[in-house]
């Protein structure tokens, strides 16, 4: 499979398509795609929904994903790096780039608050007047406008990946991070092993943690596999087993004992739903 790169931090493209011209390649870099106009579907790490206008998708390096086009769409995209976000000195969002890495998790529309949709569609049309009309001003106000984009899909995802949890505890994020990085590897996510990377007590940990989130971390964890399993039976077609090997479960059995438990429904009957 064909890898791509950038030679800049940071490059912005419009598109008007009636097919999407990439397939089988891989990105080394971030790539934020709005879709200003159009219909079809989004495919991504095997996972397929549809798409329509004002959704932004974000692509994360090393994703698989492809358009499939049902009506003429016209794309905004900006492809950036590691190099243009650590360029910038975030002042309260010291964890973004794990943020923007861990969205790998969420294959979907990043979009859910009604409000930041009225904002991006305002800054996307900010930017394309800018690749318009361009003058000496357009590189230093792009760059603003896309750093407030990046905020606030800093906001969304982290509304979808700490959903229940309200903490600006660096550390506390840091770990819910880590959680959300090794979410597949069962193996990584005993509490001894986050104890040894965060240089924390067994004991401590615990009650760190649920003073942080009121909710177990091994509740967490089981919050936050349930919501990704969720989206596999939504958005792809893949077989039981195949998740159940994918999130480290012995078999379709055992994840579905796993899904039962906390969703109080079998894997056939939500994907049925």
């Amino acid at each position: 499979m064909k890898r791509e790169h950038i030679e800049k931090p940071v490059v912005v493209m419009y598109e008007k398509v009636d097919q999407c011209p990439i397939k089988d390649r891989l990105f080394s870099f971030f790539q934020l795609v709005y879709v200003i106009s159009g219909d079809g579907f989004y495919i991504i790490n095997g996972n397929k929904q549809r798409y329509e206008p004002q959704n932004l998708f974000l692509v994360t390096p090393n994703d698989s994903h492809t358009f499939d086009v049902i009506s003429t769409t016209e794309f905004l995209l900006i492809r950036f790096n590691y190099v243009y976000l650590n360029e910038y000195r975030w002042k309260n969002i010291d964890h973004l780039e794990c943020l923007l890495g861990n969205a790998r998790n969420m294959n979907s529309n990043i979009l859910n608050l009604q409000p930041d949709r009225v904002l991006v569609k305002s800054i996307t049309e900010s930017i394309l007047n800018g690749i318009k009309f361009p003058d000496i001003f357009n590189e230093e106000l792009t760059r603003h406008l896309i750093n407030s984009l990046l905020v606030i899909v800093a906001r969304n995802l982290s509304k979808y990946q700490c959903e229940g949890i309200d903490s600006s505890d660096s550390r506390f994020i840091g770990i819910v991070n880590y959680i959300q990085q090794n979410i597949y590897d069962p193996s990584l996510l005993k509490a001894d092993i986050i104890s040894e990377e965060f240089h924390i007590s067994s004991n401590y940990l615990s009650r760190f943690f649920k003073s942080q989130s009121n909710d177990t971390m091994q509740g967490y964890i089981a919050k936050y596999k349930i919501k990704l399993i969720e989206n596999r039976l939504k958005y792809s077609d893949m077989r039981i087993n195949e998740i159940a090997y994918e999130f480290g479960f012995t078999d379709g059995s055992h994840l579905n004992k796993f899904f039962k438990k906390h969703s109080e429904i079998s894997l056939s009957d939500y994907r049925k739903m």
